[in-house]
């Protein structure tokens, strides 16, 4: 390692809370109010998608019994912040760290995350030791808005957006904004690509990253970057297991890339006009591709479900959220070395089981099967772990595994 952080001064940025007008949440609750629904028959197994008896369910609580005003004073209880980042207005909130030498981590969610995801790990990775952990392992934490995905609102003046060119955001918040020489970084989702891009482009001032699943940098470049099997076959000498894994896996992304890739534009005219709407296609991800057991609220209560949402509907978020998507394809990711391996950033993951590709069953054979695939040569990875269950929103469904992965992660790492 060579040169060690800035020293972190207070932020020169004033605390800017979030508060929604009242008659933006008014026009919300009339929406909610005249909502038509479709005609859904023999849906309760959700098996053509979300059904609409759960979802009339969600309606009425959102329109009359769900108190945004609670939920923003919990988002409050951080400082908030806002910021123009080369050109680009940004918000971030900031759990300050708790120990002798916290370090600078910047955490990035994904599609349809928010940055309220990772409301269930600041605390622990600010302040360990009041969770029973070393305050030596304590980080500065700061957690952004992706630009288009919610506050500080509608994204205007960035029809390119995706995630790398968001990872050179990132790289100048930390630095320049905020005055780290270096930082760490970690996501999951879109969020995992930034990180990634991170450790790819600015290795030399990243201590290291952590992300979930472990995605490479080009898996949206190509002509059939939306065929998330890529063109995998289903043949008659395939285990069963193993074939209906891959039915499984590409039910819950298929529609969803395919969308957002080909056709956002189309479906944000309907997402940004009707709040049903977009709860239904939000709601569905949560429930596909959380570790639930067929009940998402086990996972996401009402109110969390409705938090989230209200953060994409008071921003207007759909259409530049899913821009993201074709973007990464349009602009594709070019390297910025030739130097192996792609991710030279030092870069622990967290594997989950609900994820586990077709044929693997154990978190054992998780990390034997990532370290052996074409995965693996991307990322110099010093810590690679797997847990039995846990979905794809990591942070959230199993935080505690997260926070002891990302530690670990950084435990060799810090100055």
């Amino acid at each position: 390692m060579t040169a060690e952080p800035f020293p972190l001064e207070p932020f020169p940025l004033e605390h800017v809370p979030i508060h929604v007008p009242d008659q933006v949440l008014e026009d919300l609750r009339d929406r909610l109010a005249r909502t038509r629904p479709p005609v859904d028959e023999a849906n309760e197994d959700w098996s053509y998608g979300v059904p609409r008896s759960y979802l009339e369910e969600l309606v009425a609580y959102w329109a009359d019994g769900f108190d945004w005003r609670r939920a923003e004073a919990a988002l409050n209880a951080y400082p908030q912040h806002r910021v123009t980042v080369d050109g680009v207005p940004v918000h971030f909130l900031r759990k300050p760290g708790r120990g002798p030498r916290p370090i600078p981590l910047i955490l990035s969610h994904g599609w349809p995350w928010t940055f309220w995801h990772f409301s269930k790990v600041l605390d622990p990775l600010a302040d360990p030791g009041a969770f029973g952990g070393d305050p030596a392992d304590a980080f500065d934490v700061i957690v952004p808005s992706l630009p288009g995905f919610g506050f500080p609102g509608p994204l205007t003046g960035f029809p390119d957006v995706n995630f790398w060119k968001v990872a050179d955001l990132w790289h100048l918040l930390m630095t320049r904004t905020l005055g780290h020489d270096r930082y760490a970084a970690g996501g999951c989702d879109i969020g995992g690509l930034i990180s990634s891009q991170l450790g790819h482009k600015y290795a030399d001032h990243l201590y290291g990253i952590h992300i979930g699943s472990g995605l490479p940098l080009d898996f949206f470049n190509g002509p059939r970057a939306w065929d998330f099997a890529r063109g995998r076959p289903l043949t008659d000498d395939q285990p069963d297991d193993v074939r209906a894994r891959i039915v499984e896996l590409d039910r819950r992304s298929a529609v969803h890339l395919s969308a957002h890739m080909l056709d956002g534009a189309t479906l944000a005219h309907g997402l940004s006009d009707s709040p049903a709407g977009l709860l239904a296609w939000l709601l569905e991800r949560w429930s596909a591709w959380s570790d639930n057991g067929g009940d998402v609220e086990s996972v996401f209560t009402k109110d969390d479900l409705l938090t989230h949402a209200t953060i994409y509907w008071v921003n207007n978020s759909a259409a530049t959220s899913m821009r993201y998507y074709a973007n990464a394809n349009r602009h594709p990711w070019t390297p910025s070395h030739d130097r192996t391996p792609v991710v030279q950033a030092p870069a622990g993951l967290t594997l989950v089981g609900y994820e586990n590709p077709p044929g693997v069953h154990t978190a054992e054979q998780r990390v034997r099967w990532f370290e052996n695939s074409p995965q693996a040569a991307w990322f110099h990875h010093v810590n690679v772990t797997a847990h039995e269950r846990g979905g794809h929103f990591i942070p959230w469904e199993v935080p505690g595994a997260w926070v002891d992965d990302l530690r670990r992660t950084f435990r060799g790492l810090r100055p």
